[in-house]
């Protein structure tokens, strides 16, 4: 007896669609995923697990400064349920982070950055550069000032990955690797996929293909994502010597983000309109120089590690969430800087959209609103 067709197709296993994909599982929706390589070695491999709205609040991203402030609300319950789902640690740290001057002008940028936070409730702290070496002795004593946010986390990305995987398995989502989807047939009560081995029909189709989700074909318009190149690199931090970074530390240059596992991971570059997937010297040399200008130490660590991904940028570099302008296919993409951060909000808020049009009842969450991927089309 032939399987029946599932109720949901997820195109992409990174993040954003595992994610999903263990949402609507649990709810009790039969899912496959298509991944056209392997699952969770794109951008979500890639990241830093910085888990900082405060931080990254953007003088025009308000929007976004609001679900990154949301879906880290939901981030400690979100990690809990999905170690007890998986039986593996997230790595959810929260230390909190410290946003660094090293130069005169950088003070200057800081404090711009400060008022901005403060006129919009961020939690967060001015601190001199001796303060700041109170919170984080690795620090150079050289720095002149420093902001405190000490409600941005972290989490390690690749442990999240590996978890939403076992976690969507478990409960019942089949996850098929090496399996790219050429063309999505969008239709309002049966949309399908075209692959190399034939064509699959679900109910809804959800689209999670990051930096590939513009070049699926049948969908026009198709998703306004490109890839934004960055570089990074991961360091092995030295207890024994002392070299042991306790928070992230976001330099003017580069950020490092210490893992349990004892990398300390130093990135980015960001490279628009550049399609390779390169590392350079030049982009390895920028970002040792900006970790050494703000944490000296890093100096005498060993490298073990380099690699650069794309990240998918929309045109206003936030995230494409909810129905399409094509029926039947719904997106979860463009997350940009964001994908860890907003896994959470993302996972729940599109598996309840997905879950309210296969009961007949379509509605976008006020929270995804802003999001809407029909916000290009006016």
């Amino acid at each position: 007896m032939p399987e029946p067709d599932p109720h949901v197709i997820v195109v992409g296993g990174g993040l954003a669609g595992l994610g999903v994909a263990w949402q609507l599982a649990e709810r009790g929706r039969r899912v496959v995923v298509f991944e056209a390589g392997r699952a969770g070695r794109g951008a979500s491999w890639s990241a830093a697990g910085m888990l900082a709205p405060a931080a990254e609040i953007g003088f025009e991203e308000l929007d976004l400064y609001r679900l990154g402030r949301e879906s880290l609300r939901r981030w400690p319950a979100f990690a809990r349920r999905l170690e007890r789902a998986s039986g593996i640690s997230v790595g959810y740290r929260d230390e909190g982070t410290l946003v660094v001057a090293d130069d005169r002008d950088s003070v200057r940028a800081l404090r711009r950055l400060f008022g901005f936070q403060q006129s919009h409730g961020a939690p967060v702290e001015w601190l001199s550069g001796d303060d700041a070496c109170d919170v984080e002795p690795l620090l150079s004593p050289r720095l002149p000032a420093a902001i405190w946010s000490p409600q941005d986390h972290q989490v390690d990305n690749r442990a999240v990955v590996r978890a939403l995987r076992l976690a969507a398995e478990a409960a019942g989502a089949e996850i098929r690797e090496g399996a790219p989807v050429a063309r999505i047939r969008p239709d309002s009560e049966a949309p399908s996929v075209r692959l190399g081995g034939g064509e699959v029909t679900a109910q809804v189709v959800v689209v999670a293909a990051g930096v590939w989700s513009a070049g699926l074909e049948g969908l026009d318009p198709a998703p306004p994502v490109r890839g934004v190149k960055g570089q990074a690199l991961a360091l092995r931090l030295d207890p024994e010597r002392g070299l042991d970074l306790g928070h992230v530390v976001r330099g003017p240059d580069a950020y490092l983000v210490p893992k349990a596992d004892g990398r300390l991971v130093v990135g980015a570059t960001s490279e628009d309109g550049v399609a390779d997937g390169r590392v350079t010297a030049g982009g390895v040399f920028r970002l040792l120089e900006g970790a050494v200008a703000v944490v000296p130490g890093v100096e005498e660590l060993e490298l073990v590690e380099t690699w650069a991904a794309h990240r998918p940028a929309s045109r206003d570099h936030a995230p494409l969430l909810g129905q399409s302008a094509h029926p039947g296919v719904v997106y979860a993409t463009g997350h940009y800087r964001h994908g860890v951060l907003l896994a959470p909000v993302t996972a729940q808020e599109v598996a309840a959209e997905v879950d309210r049009r296969l009961g007949g009842a379509p509605e976008t969450a006020p929270v995804l609103a802003p999001f809407s991927p029909l916000r290009f089309l006016d």
